[in-house]
């Protein structure tokens, strides 16, 4: 097996400071789910909850990705596709709250309180 020359010793510090981060992140994740004063707006899942869960997954993401992968050492093309993945991700956060205003989600509401009277053949 081939003897390894990577010194572990000075990254120690700063696994250990992305591990903490990481488990303060999926707890800051699971209250704002799980704990009523944590929640945004009426009761159930909101647009708002999944924006801020969403920017929480990112953050926790780019962590793993410039610590655990070293891509904070790379230069251009990585920050490049980075910065593509965050206007991306803030793509997706905007279709998320776009879908709340979803007319077909209003379509199935009204079939759904009037029982499918609305369906049935004159």
């Amino acid at each position: 097996m081939a003897e390894s020359t990577h010194d572990w010793g000075k990254h120690k510090k700063s696994y250990l400071i992305v591990f903490g981060a990481l488990c303060f992140c999926t707890c800051l994740t699971l209250a704002l789910g799980i704990f009523a004063p944590f929640d945004l707006g009426p009761p159930g899942p909101t647009p708002a909850d999944f924006v801020i869960g969403l920017a929480v997954a990112c953050f926790k993401a780019s962590l793993v990705g410039l610590i655990f992968m070293h891509l904070n050492h790379e230069r251009g093309l990585i920050y490049k596709l980075l910065v593509f993945t965050f206007l991306f991700s803030l793509g997706l956060m905007a279709l998320t709250l776009f879908a709340g205003a979803d007319p077909i989600l209003e379509q199935y509401d009204t079939l759904e309180s009037t029982k499918g009277k609305l369906m049935e053949k004159l």
